[in-house]
């Protein structure tokens, strides 16, 4: 893919993402109208919510005008909840909730009783006024795609494959539409897992899980479903130490995972600019902090207003495009171990 083409797909799903239909009625403005209160779930299942998210939702909401108060629960739940009982009681006029183990939905209880909308941003739960993230399944499919085309590459016969499925945690409900998306894919190829890890994002355990897997079926491993960067970089970890390269997928286009990509460690990584998700996402909350009642025309299975931005997916040639486009530095990703790829790629 041409940097022309992924900037043109990326611009196509900025737009698709902020075309909301009928935004409207103009309710009563409370007081605490001028605060969107985000809380983002972590630093450690991606660096993505710090690096990327919270400048870009920081800026949209404030170039609005908005006071924008935005933490992170750095993993505890028990934390998320007082982030949110501090913001509630400072006023708020719309929250955005990236869920952690379903803490959010105590939060957007007590947020609708004040007549405060949420908006469920990138991981979906219950009683979300709105839901505005990437395509779960479609990443999933594109994950899933990954590791049908690896195995064709390498020569091996996908009905018959050892495929491992290293998945993300449960509690998150993003975690199902990537495997749902992926399996749909793989199965309609004939594969079937020959082995499934316990779901988490902890990139260690999820190591830990995928070395048992691998003792278990003594070696014999031809593919390796993975749901993200973070785990898949612990995945390859193990693979490297057994000499072994096969099929891994991934996403968040994360250094680590751009790299792995580069070094043909990783098939492919799922690339979302989280700047196109922001955007959607900060669209929703600025009409709503005007005042307005947005209507959106795409619906989760529970009736829920889903805003749903497209990923793109990213093979080595693809990684020059994700650097172009300011979502990752070639300084970072051509370290010593990688310049050779990163030449070979024009990354630069």
């Amino acid at each position: 893919m041409k940097k022309s083409s992924l900037i043109s797909i990326a611009a196509i799903a900025a737009a698709g993402a902020l075309m909301l239909s009928g935004c409207s009625a103009t309710t009563a403005t409370p007081a605490a109208s001028k605060r969107a209160c985000v809380i983002l779930p972590d630093t450690q299942s991606s660096p993505r919510y710090e690096a990327s998210d919270r400048p870009a939702l920081n800026d949209a909401l404030t170039a609005a005008g908005f006071e924008a108060d935005i933490q992170n629960a750095q993993g505890d739940t028990a934390k998320y909840a007082t982030i949110a009982d501090q913001q509630l009681s400072k006023g708020c006029g719309v929250m955005i909730l990236d869920d952690l183990q379903g803490a959010a939905v105590t939060v957007a209880t007590k947020a609708k009783a004040q007549g405060i909308p949420s908006i469920a941003y990138d991981r979906p739960f219950a009683g979300a006024d709105y839901y505005v993230s990437f395509d779960n399944e479609g990443v999933g499919g594109i994950e899933g795609q990954c590791i049908v085309d690896g195995l064709k590459a390498a020569g091996v016969d996908a009905a018959t494959a050892s495929v491992v499925y290293v998945g993300g945690d449960p509690a998150d409900g993003n975690a199902k539409m990537f495997h749902d998306g992926a399996v749909a894919v793989m199965s309609a190829a004939g594969i079937k897992p020959a082995f499934e890890t316990p779901g988490t994002w902890d990139g260690a355990k999820a190591g830990t899980a995928f070395e048992q897997a691998y003792t278990t079926l003594g070696g014999k491993v031809d593919a390796v479903w993975v749901a993200n960067d973070t785990n898949a970089a612990s995945v390859i970890t193990i693979l490297d130490k057994n000499g072994k390269t096969v099929p891994v997928s991934g996403q968040d286009a994360s250094v680590a995972g751009l790299q792995n990509v580069l070094l043909g460690k990783q098939t492919c990584t799922v690339y979302k600019p989280a700047k196109v998700e922001a955007a959607a996402a900060s669209d929703l909350a600025i009409k709503i902090l005007n005042g307005e009642t947005p209507s959106v025309a795409k619906k989760l299975a529970d009736g829920t207003p889903f805003v749903a931005v497209t990923p793109i997916k990213v093979g080595p040639e693809q990684v020059i495009d994700v650097v172009t486009a300011g979502d990752a530095k070639a300084a970072e990703l051509c370290t010593a171990a990688v310049a050779a790829a990163c030449t070979t790629y024009k990354v630069k």
